[in-house]
């Protein structure tokens, strides 16, 4: 495939959206619907506790109100990150380093120029790719009081890229193994270029023009540690019309049922964002919340830091290290001053250390528009490889740092939100109880509640309505079905990352490869479709004994149907990303 396919016109053409617009009436409007929610959870969680159990099967029944519980705590979680839109006001880019620090030491700096240095850190990528990048970093904007720098930071050896940097016109920093990888990369340079800001972009990042000019205002307020721009992707799989799609497959006929089953529903597309890639609502609605609780995260990619921020946590954070080793002068020698942590998740990592620090309370930034372009992984090995670096990366972290929940530093609403970023992955757990149960009750008639009763529905279905109101106002004008079909079908991948963390196993970083793969990926989601397979069996074998007579309650039979069909759409949405075939 044409490695370069990103440049062609219909990628290039691509925008994107604005940040979502919400009023202070719409968010009156999702916390009025938040609290009816939790109101009606709490309803809905004591009367499964008290009055719904059936036990006479408690060893079904317990599991399954667990998990209704364990996912309700994580309903509570997302209602408190959604709470309010407090983005922060905009300044004017500051024109020297006086700007940009505490007032006692202004004087200091009078005149004083900003120097500020864009990362590309890279490892074995295509050169012709990161050129591009390069080329799109020199164009940024910039005052004349500023010396904008673009530097490689090449671990990667390779005399094609030490010849397109030199054509470039760039520094590229190179140095003696690997240590830190990416974290350890930027470490190095920094020691090397002492710039004052550092921007920290991807091999395939395209920085726009106004990115400097944009956000370098925020610093300003010299507690301003980094500020975070969103990602956005501009390869995501367009969407096929049904008709088309089907007419490809099965002609006229094809064609005919698809408009049919469109004229029922409203028009349909298919492999529209295939992956789930889109991360608008990742960085608009969960980050930009966190706003309100300075509690946004650093993601990498696209973000631009205060050195001197990263340098003083990390410092301190050396010396702790130091002073709690067993031979102190063999840490010393052995032990970085990880301005960036080294981990496989080192860009949260380090907003945690740096958010917190007690020297001084630093603040975070989501900067609510997109300031770059990326391309995603678009083959179902790249995706699930960064996937479970992800979950592993975040489960290790909080199992290194579980004991920072408990001391100060960090506030109240940046520990229930990073609590909640890990809390999200405890899902998996909790919903592998969920994707068995109709399993089981399908097989055994067996129910985990005493009764599929209206009583039981009169507080279900309020708890779900509700809910869903409350998601829908804070999701406005953003999709979000399709990464929820995915939180269920990428479950076994999270599991996989608990797994290896609970054995001490290293999750390693890996570097998201921005070639797509070919090949059969249907080996990636076997337990996947084992799940589909063993659904589809129970539903016959149930169907069957219900015709038959051998079964006598309908209403349980018709809601783990429902169920079961729901999660089987959410598990076929994996299956549907590894048989697609990326033609860029």
């Amino acid at each position: 495939m044409n490695e370069l396919y990103f440049l062609e016109e219909k990628y290039e053409q691509r925008i994107p959206e604005a940040p979502q617009l919400q009023s202070e009436w719409t968010q009156s409007a999702f916390r009025f619907f938040a609290v009816i929610t939790l109101m009606m959870g709490v309803w809905y969680i004591h009367y499964r506790w008290y009055y719904s159990l059936n036990t006479e099967a408690l060893w079904f029944a317990i599991p399954l109100a667990f998990a209704e519980t364990m996912m309700f705590v994580g309903t509570i979680l997302v209602v408190i990150n959604f709470w309010r839109i407090n983005d922060t006001q905009k300044q004017e880019p500051p024109h020297t380093m006086a700007d940009v620090n505490e007032e006692l030491y202004r004087e200091f700096y009078t005149d004083r120029r900003i120097k500020i240095d864009i990362y590309i850190p890279v490892f074995n990528e295509a050169p012709e790719l990161v050129r591009e990048s390069i080329r799109a970093a020199k164009q940024v904007n910039k005052l004349d009081s500023w010396d904008v720098e673009v530097c490689l930071l090449d671990d990667s050896r390779n005399d094609e890229m030490t010849k397109m940097a030199e054509a470039e016109g760039i520094r590229q920093i190179t140095r003696e193994g690997k240590k830190g990888r990416k974290a350890g990369a930027i470490t190095n340079a920094m020691d090397i270029t002492g710039g004052d800001f550092i921007v920290i972009i991807d091999s395939d990042t395209r920085l726009f023009e106004g990115i400097l000019l944009n956000t370098m205002g925020y610093f300003r307020d010299d507690s301003v540690a980094w500020v975070q721009t969103p990602q956005w992707f501009c390869d995501i799989t367009e969407g096929v019309p049904l008709d088309v799609k089907w007419k490809a497959k099965a002609g006229r006929v094809g064609e005919i049922g698809a408009n049919i089953v469109q004229k029922l529903f409203g028009r349909i597309e298919t492999d529209k964002d295939i992956f789930a890639n889109d991360p608008k609502m990742f960085f608009d609605v969960i980050q930009r919340r966190r706003n309100n609780y300075n509690a946004s995260f650093c993601c990498g990619a696209t973000s631009i830091h205060r050195a001197d921020a990263l340098r003083m946590v990390a410092t301190q954070r050396w010396i702790e290290r130091i002073n709690d080793a067993e031979d102190r002068k063999s840490a010393v020698d052995d032990l970085d001053v990880e301005y960036i942590a080294y981990h496989a998740s080192e860009d949260i990592y380090t907003s945690l250390l740096v958010h917190a620090y007690k020297g001084k309370k630093y603040k975070s930034i989501l900067h609510p528009d997109v300031e770059s372009k990326m391309l995603s992984p678009l083959d179902l090995l790249t995706w699930s490889t960064q996937r479970f670096r992800y979950a592993g990366g975040t489960i290790d972290l909080v199992k290194r740092e579980f004991g920072r929940f408990f001391r100060s530093g960090l506030s109240l609403g940046q520990k229930l939100m990073y609590f909640s970023t890990f809390w999200s992955y405890t899902g998996a757990i909790w919903l592998t109880i969920l994707l068995f149960s109709p399993i089981i009750y399908m097989f055994t008639d067996i129910a985990p509640v005493e009764s599929y009763s209206m009583e039981f529905f009169v507080h279900l279905v309020p708890f779900l309505f509700f809910n869903q109101i409350a998601l829908m106002i804070a999701t406005w004008g953003i999709e979000s079905n399709r990464g929820a079909k995915f939180f269920v079908a990428i479950s076994p991948i999270v599991l996989r990352a608990f797994w290896d963390v609970l054995r001490n196993r290293p999750i390693n970083f890996v570097v998201t490869s921005k070639v797509v793969g070919q090949g059969n990926f249907l080996p990636l989601v076997k337990y996947q479709l084992i799940i589909i397979g063993l659904y589809i069996a129970a539903i016959l074998y149930a169907t069957a004994l219900l015709l038959l007579d051998e079964r006598e309650f309908l209403t349980g039979y018709s809601v783990n149907l429902m169920w079961s069909a729901y999660n089987m759409l959410a598990l076929w949405a994996i299956v549907k990303a590894a048989l697609y075939k990326f033609e860029g």
